[in-house]
């Protein structure tokens, strides 16, 4: 039990050294969704990379060199996706949650001198379909959760506390969806906020997005839209006509004759023309010339 403690006062003061930094040191947070690529800034008095050196220290606090004076680490995980920048900043190309974490650019005067840190807490925003989601067509209720993944030494709490940061759900043109009585938006705690809604015919290509703000500014968004199958849709097209008109001229063919039907046909296939635009304006006597050439 003592060495349990002794290891957790340890990690405290390890983390509140990263989030506090020495004299002189500085700390920022950076916050993105997975996908995006990123840059963190190495916030130090030059831009010698021979004398800058980042290092990571994400889930159980494990501390890994990714740059050391300059030089990439051959055996890191996300080698391919890292290079650095002409000042010194970090760039992580197409990030994902396992990026989330403390980074810290440490600079020497010279090699021989000591060195300043600056310390990135990057946050990375991820939407997803609850899992327990089976289906998505209308009728059936759907669920989207939002989390904001930070560095997992760090309560999410405090975090969203000391920086007056929100996540909220908005349409595609930024309303927030919060006063819709069609939504239930639910925060098991700060840093996830859950969507759930009944889908309607409608919402076929609806997006909707998570937002990260402070205040009235908007940190970074998660998008998510909603795509049924062609099962899921009655006005998917085939061979020019669209399911709705098959089915009708499928009920009119069992009360009329085979020369209606196909006038039904050629003036459903010429209201389709002039819908996309095209040029069909055609005679009286071309209608009954394709007719006869029908029969």
């Amino acid at each position: 039990m003592a060495d349990k403690s002794h290891k957790d006062l340890l990690g405290l003061i390890f983390l509140c050294s990263l989030l506090k930094g020495a004299s002189g040191d500085r700390y920022l947070n950076v916050i993105r969704s997975d996908g995006e690529n990123v840059n963190l800034p190495c916030d130090n008095n030059h831009t010698d990379s021979r004398l800058t050196t980042w290092i990571y220290s994400g889930e159980r606090s494990e501390t890994v060199v990714l740059f050391e004076k300059g030089i990439k680490e051959n055996d890191i995980k996300r080698y391919e996706r890292l290079s650095l920048e002409s000042d010194c900043s970090l760039n992580i190309y197409k990030i994902t949650t396992e990026d989330r974490g403390i980074y810290t650019c440490r600079q020497y005067v010279n090699t021989e001198t000591p060195y300043t840190d600056t310390n990135v807490h990057l946050c990375v925003l991820h939407v997803s379909p609850s899992s327990t989601q089976t289906e998505i067509r209308p009728g059936s209720s759907f669920t989207l959760s939002c989390q904001l993944h930070v560095y997992a030494g760090y309560p999410c709490d405090d975090f969203f506390t000391s920086e007056r940061i929100q996540l909220i759900w908005v349409n595609k043109t930024g309303v927030n969806l919060q006063s819709d009585s069609r939504y239930q938006i639910s925060s098991p705690h700060h840093c996830n906020i859950t969507l759930t809604t009944t889908l309607l015919d409608e919402d076929h290509n609806t997006e909707w997005r998570c937002q990260v703000t402070d205040g009235s500014e908007v940190k970074t968004s998660a998008r998510y839209t909603v795509t049924y199958s062609v099962n899921s849709s009655e006005n998917k097209t085939l061979g020019g006509l669209s399911v709705r008109v098959i089915i009708i001229i499928a009920e009119i063919a069992a009360l009329t004759t085979p020369t209606v039907i196909l006038l039904w046909i050629i003036c459903e296939r010429r209201a389709d023309n002039r819908r996309r635009g095209q040029d069909s304006q055609r005679t009286y006597m071309n209608v009954i010339s394709e007719m006869n050439n029908a029969l």
